[in-house]
């Protein structure tokens, strides 16, 4: 009888606690995850770092400007899935480097309110209408869908 209730007791915390288990994974693999996520913002931010102190580019028509914007909205808009999906994946793990390893890049947040603000002096130098709240929109509407798009597999 003994026996049968410590078997009993086991599997129940086993029960218990499989969820949370199941979803933490090993230091070394989560930091090989956040890596891969943190090299693409690395890129990402190099370039956002150059268009930053770059001149504001100079197009021949409305179409030409409107797809720079686009693009360099799609890069913002990837910027912070990969941030995200960096932070997603830390918090897989206990080990507290890891998780702050993904958070520092968070605090870049800076960068992406002052790219936003040069595209919008771009735009007034190109004679283009901007608007910030809508790439603001995009980004916020658009970052889960590409999450999923840059997850790694399980």
């Amino acid at each position: 009888m003994r026996v049968s209730r410590r078997v009993a007791v086991a599997a129940l915390l086993m029960l218990l606690g499989t969820p949370a288990l199941a979803s933490q994974i090993a230091p070394v693999a989560a930091r090989a995850r956040v890596e891969h996520h943190l090299r693409h913002v690395a890129r990402l931010s190099g370039h956002f770092e150059t268009v930053l102190t770059a001149q504001c580019p100079r197009f021949p028509s409305r179409a030409a400007w409107e797809a720079y914007v686009e693009a360099e909205a799609d890069r913002l808009v990837l910027l912070v899935a990969h941030l995200e999906q960096a932070w997603i994946e830390a918090k897989r793990t206990a080990d507290d480097d890891v998780r702050r390893a993904a958070k520092a890049p968070r605090r870049q947040g800076d960068q992406a309110r002052a790219l936003v603000d040069k595209l919008a002096a771009c735009a007034e130098l190109n004679g283009a209408d901007f608007s910030a709240g809508a790439v603001w929109r995009r980004v916020e509407r658009d970052v889960p869908g590409r999450q999923a798009d840059i997850a790694l597999p399980r």
